[in-house]
């Protein structure tokens, strides 16, 4: 049997997790595109199926969120917009954004600002928002670690999203030990904000029927930025009844200054439950209330799953048409203000927090050793991943290195469609000395 020490030492040296996109499979991938853009560098045409959810609301959209639930047709369209892409030169992006906006002769603008709890989906809805996956998910929590900008750029129109923490309680930052950024981004992005999305997982059964008590405190110290409600993982149910229950509760019974009546909608379906809610004055002001659990000031309601490019789109084209008169902030090439380097170390945790179990992956050092441009054009990355114990070396690096060969396939396929170019990335796995 070998020494405990050498056995470490193997490890500690032990470099795997290599992927590498030939010329064969990316130009494969890019050629169509190349045509379909006349040779551009930059910015790659994507085709969205048609829209198929809209507010609840009447006043957006000709169908509604409650009528594709009863099973009502739809209306069909599609939508064509060009997503740039993020440059790997951090050069080359920094000039990018402080490059001098490309706006028409009637430029409008709106700030948003996403706000929910830990794995709401805040970070799906943005990617799916901008159409490319620029910001980490996963299903553990607080992937999102500090607050990231990313930018949608339509006609006249361009829309920039603020990607904030999951709003937690100074106590959970103190016991968990948790940045200070996941506390104070939320707050900050507030005082720049034009309109407030606030996203609620409704598959959650132990959150989603109230507001968290920092949410509600966040949208009363704001209550003068519009705001809208977003009901998120809406696939996930079953029974119709859970939304209009969830709806109720949320709002308080009223949006946009006027009560639901949902009682009259839906009595007419066999076998769906109308809740009642309580009427309240729509002329109040919001007050810091204790027993509250919703917000009655929404502006509109929308029902869907973020993972759905086709309800997306609806609430994307919403937050288009709110745009109000105002220079750009960004030019229209801007996807997001990350630099490449800290997207791609974002990507590598994503998929740490995915394939590790428990408290592993939080314990994972990163650090970016090489960053260059490799012979044929292609994109060289190697990263280090530094732990502390040999136990979690072992768990990275699986069974004949196969775990840390996978996440680095992973990490490669995401950053090919972010920078558009062929990747070649190496995770090494060391131990911390």
């Amino acid at each position: 049997m070998a020494a405990p020490g050498r056995c470490g030492a193997r490890l500690a040296r032990w470099v795997l997790g290599v992927w590498w996109l030939g010329p064969a499979t990316a130009r494969g991938w890019t050629a169509p595109l190349r045509s379909l853009l006349g040779h551009q560098k930059r910015g790659v045409g994507t085709t969205f199926s048609g829209p198929r959810l809209a507010s609840a609301s009447r006043r957006y959209g000709q169908g509604s969120a409650l009528d594709r639930f009863l099973g009502f047709p739809q209306p069909d369209s599609s939508l064509i917009s060009c997503v740039p892409a993020v440059s790997m030169y951090r050069g080359e992006q920094d000039l990018l954004l402080v490059q001098s906006p490309d706006m028409p002769e009637n430029p409008r603008i709106l700030r948003v600002v996403l706000l929910g709890t830990p794995n709401a989906g805040k970070s799906t809805l943005s990617n799916q928002l901008l159409g490319r996956k620029i910001f980490p998910v996963s299903k553990k929590v607080h992937t999102t670690r500090c607050q990231a900008l990313g930018v949608i750029t339509e006609k006249e129109a361009q829309v920039i999203l603020l990607d904030t923490p999951g709003i937690i309680s100074p106590v959970k930052q103190k016991r968990h030990h948790l940045e200070c950024s996941l506390l104070e981004d939320p707050w900050k992005s507030m005082e720049s904000a034009d309109l407030v999305v606030v996203l609620v997982d409704v598959s959650d059964k132990w959150t989603r029927n109230q507001l968290s008590p920092q949410l509600l405190q966040c949208l009363t110290q704001f209550s003068q930025i519009p705001s809208i409600l977003v009901l998120n993982k809406v696939d996930c149910l079953k029974q119709k009844s859970v939304l209009l229950e969830l709806t109720a509760a949320l709002t308080e019974g009223i949006v946009n200054g006027k009560k639901l009546n949902m009682r009259q909608a839906f009595c007419s379906y066999p076998g769906t439950h109308c809740p009642s809610p309580a009427a309240k004055d729509p002329n109040t002001q919001p007050v810091a209330n204790p027993q509250r659990i919703g917000w009655p000031y929404f502006q509109e309601i929308f029902m869907l799953s973020a993972l759905s490019q086709a309800d997306v789109n609806i609430l994307k084209q919403y937050l288009l048409a709110q745009a109000q008169p105002g220079p750009w902030e960004f030019h229209s090439e801007v996807l997001t203000n990350q630099t490449p380097e800290e997207i791609c170390t974002n990507k590598v945790r994503e998929k740490l927090l995915e394939h590790l179990p428990e408290e592993v992956p939080y314990s994972v050092q990163q650090k970016t050793v090489l960053w260059e441009e490799g012979p044929s054009g292609e994109l060289v990355i190697q990263q280090n991943l530094l732990v502390s114990k040999e136990s979690h070396m072992r768990i990275l690096i699986g069974q004949k290195g196969h775990l840390i060969s996978q996440i680095a396939q992973e990490v490669g396929r995401d950053l090919m469609d972010i920078f558009l170019c062929e990747v070649h990335i190496r995770l090494s796995v060391k131990l911390l000395k």
